[in-house]
Order: structure tokens, then sequence, then C-alpha cells
């Protein structure tokens, strides 16, 4: 079966797959690494060091069932973007004021994640070459979410590299990316967890070292190219 053929070890190894359809990006001078948090910045620390390009996270929060947490019906983002399922939400009758306590709820965890990430402002997108990396893409709410916010930084090309995403959404996020880079699309795309050997939690502590070791790792790249250490990054 197709599942078995691309079934990963983690997100890892599922990063380090994706490097091969992203040689055009290697040391692009207006390049950055978007990953988003939790276990989308895992496969973009993979793609970072490989194509030597500085990553930042950019944070997103699903707004979740209220009794089913794993199913989204709902996504927030920075900017005041508020994504919702409409047609599902129709099906669940959600009155305006649990929508209300829902968006203020993942309100206060999208700040929280802001702070202890770091995530830049939007004004410093300018004329970026974003790489938005999530670890999979089901229902296309958050990640429809974080491309509606940081179109609002214009850059100049976003781009979304995900090692697994269902046919169905890739067709309807297209008109809001320049390229989708995808190792596999496939048809009702119900856990992208379904595609990974291991698919453990991601943490805030891991989110931040692997923020750190790539942050490290870039400035080392650029000492060696400039031994005075002075670096023509952005």
């Amino acid at each position: 079966m197709l599942e078995r053929q691309l079934l990963w070890k983690n997100r890892a190894q599922a990063g380090q797959e994706l490097i091969a359809r992203l040689g055009s990006w290697h040391a692009d001078p207006k390049g950055l690494v978007v990953g988003l948090p939790r276990g989308g910045v895992v496969v973009a620390a993979e793609l970072a060091r490989a194509l030597t390009l500085p990553m930042c996270s950019w944070a997103v929060r699903k707004l979740a069932h209220p009794h089913a947490p794993e199913v989204a019906v709902g996504a927030i983002a920075p900017g005041g973007v508020l994504v919702w399922d409409e047609p599902y939400l129709r099906q669940l009758h959600l009155d305006p004021q649990l929508r209300r306590s829902l968006v203020l709820q993942a309100d206060s965890e999208l700040q929280r994640r802001q702070r202890i990430y770091g995530d830049p402002p939007l004004a410093s997108l300018r004329d970026r070459h974003l790489l938005v990396v999530d670890d999979g893409v089901a229902t296309g709410m958050t990640v429809t979410a974080a491309l509606q916010s940081l179109r609002q930084g214009h850059p100049s090309r976003i781009s979304l590299a995900v090692p697994v995403i269902d046919r169905t959404i890739a067709v309807r996020l297209r008109p809001l990316l320049d390229d989708l880079i995808a190792l596999a699309e496939v048809d009702d795309l119900v856990a992208v967890g379904s595609w990974y050997e291991s698919f453990d939690a991601v943490d805030d502590r891991q989110v931040q070292a692997l923020m750190s070791a790539c942050s490290a790792e870039l400035a080392s790249s650029a000492a060696k190219v400039h031994p005075t250490g002075r670096s023509d990054r952005i």
C-alpha cells in the first residue's frame, strides 16, 4: 500500500526526505523557514539545517471541538486571523457564546507561544521568501490561518512544504501559495499521525531547543564563510 511505502519513522526523517525537493531554496538570501508549532518545527529544523537558512516559528492555534479536542473546528493566528469550518459548525449548532469562549481560550495560548518561541514581528517578513513547514495537513484549518496571517507581512513568496496532505485540502490551499511541496497527496487523510511510526507529542522545551540549535548552527556556518565574524545574513 502507498501508506506503507511512505510511512516515516518520525518527523525528522520526513523532513530529511523533503530536502531533496527543495534544492532551489539552498542558502536563499531572502529565505526563511517558518515552522508551525509544535510538530512542524521538528520537520522545519531538518530543512533549515540542510538548506542553510534561518528558521522561526509562527504560532497558530487550533480551535477544538468542545467535546472532541482532537477535532479542529477552526483556527486563529496572529494579526487577528480567525478561520472557521462553517459547514461543520452548522451541523454542531455551536452558539455564538461558545464560539467566543473557544477563541478567547485559544488566543491566550497563542500569545504565550509567540512569547516563548520568539516569533518575529510581521514587519520583518516583508519581501522575504517564506518556506512554511508542518508535519502534515488533514483539515487545513491551522495552515490556512497561518498562511492568511503570514500574508499580512507582505512576503514576496510563500511556499508550503509538508510530508503528507489531504488531496482536497491541497486544492483549497494552492490559491494561497506560490508553491506546494508534498511527499504524498492522499485521499481522505483522517490522522496525520497514521503516517508516522512515532508521532509523539512535542513540548515547549523541544521547540525551544530546536530553535536555539538551528540559530547556533547558522551562526557557525556564517562565521566559517566570514572568519572576521561578519555575516551578510538577514
